[in-house]
Parts: structure tokens; sequence; C-alpha cells
């Protein structure tokens, strides 16, 4: 393992992710000098409706589906021929369906986040797996979409000319940007209580705990629906 100083003074760095994990969801042990303060995995649930918008097709498959019994029906078949003609169009929406459930549920599987007071990791990828490490000190901002309840997404602003490319990151991701993509903690149980961790190591990490403008820091992150660490 490279020495804690001179791996938090690189940009942020993806390493590919082996077979075999010395420690839950990092390619590596934590240094006796890091602090573990949180993982997690986004909700499967969530991530089949944010992500891959499971029941707006569902709803889409139905709708046409009801269509085209209900033509069949106005051009005089009985009920039971309009089912059988729609009997291919069923299958093929249960087929759709279907791959997207499995894809959102090996999404959340596959992913783990991990906070400690020094960077963000992300383990991300189905088939093929990468980490992402993600220096505190390398972060300008994060902004917290809150969902239902406690729930909600933190998207990471990276400083400088830092960049991961889009389809790299996705569906880890912020949504639509792409000319400088925002590496994004998708579809959290707790994002309130994630945000506030954020905050707090974010500032300790830039040293800002001392100042006394410091404590309305984390405020921003937790309440605002695009509040900034920074």
């Amino acid at each position: 393992m490279k020495p804690v100083a001179a791996a938090f003074a690189k940009a942020p760095h993806r390493g590919q992710e082996h077979e075999f994990e010395p420690q839950f969801g990092l390619p590596e042990r934590l240094p006796a000098s890091e602090r573990l303060l949180w993982q997690g995995q986004p909700l499967p649930g969530l991530v089949a409706r944010r992500l891959f918008h499971l029941p707006l097709v569902t709803a889409y498959f139905g709708v046409m589906l009801a269509w085209r019994i209900g033509a069949q029906l106005q051009d005089g078949l009985p009920l039971l021929a309009a089912l059988r003609g729609s009997l291919v169009l069923a299958l093929l929406a249960a087929v759709a369906i279907g791959i997207l459930a499995t894809l959102a549920r090996l999404t959340a599987s596959t992913t783990v986040y991990t906070l400690t007071d020094k960077r963000v990791v992300m383990r991300i990828g189905i088939v093929l797996t990468v980490t992402y490490n993600l220096p505190l000190r390398h972060l300008d901002a994060a902004h917290l979409l809150p969902l239902k309840g406690d729930q909600g997404e933190i998207a990471l602003q990276l400083r400088g000319d830092t960049r991961i490319a889009y389809l790299h990151l996705w569906p880890h991701a912020r949504p639509w940007l792409f000319a400088k993509p925002q590496p994004m903690l998708r579809c959290l149980a707790d994002a309130q209580g994630v945000s506030r961790l954020l905050s707090d190591a974010w500032a300790a990490a830039n040293e800002q705990a001392a100042r006394p403008e410091a404590a309305s820091v984390p405020a921003s992150l937790e309440l605002q629906p695009q509040g900034q660490v920074a």
C-alpha cells in the first residue's frame, strides 16, 4: 500500500477491482491513520425507479397491451382471441421488465460507497468492477438531492480540471452534466445522515473546523437541495 500522504495528494484515481477484497468495498485495507465513517449501497427498489425508470416502462407496456387488446375487440374478435393475439407483446414486455429489474438489482448489489475521514470510495460496475478514490481535498462541493423521507442522492463536484468520463461513471453520475461529470452516490437510504458525515469530514480534511464560519458549512449540505460543502 502506498503511503497515506502520497496516496491522497493525487487526483481521484480509478483502479480495477480484484476478485478478492481484503476489506469490503475497498481494493486495499485502510491504513491505520484512516478512519472508516460509513459504508452503504443503493436501495434496489429506488435504483429500479430512478435509474432504470421501471414504473414508466411498465406503464408504457401496459398502455400498449390495453390498446392492442381494445383494437382487436373493436374489430370484432372475441376476448380470448384478442388475448391470444397480444401474447407475443406481453412476453416481450415481461422480458424487458425482467431485464431492467435484474439490472437494477445487480447495480445495487455490486455497488459499495465508502466514506472515510480522508476520501470517498466508489466501488461500481457489474461486469467490470472498478474503484474510484476521491480524496476529500479534491472536492469543491457536494450537492444533496433529498427524496422521500431520508432517502436521497449526493453529487460530488470535483476540484479544478479533475474529470472522470461520464460513461465510466454511469449510472453513478449526476444526470445531464456531460461537460464536467460529477460522481454521485445514488439511491441512499439515509442521505441526510451521510451528508452530515460528509460535510464534517470535508471540513476537517480541508482544515476549516477551526474557522469561525466553519460551523455553518455542514448545514448547507444537510438542508439545501443543492447545498454545497464548500
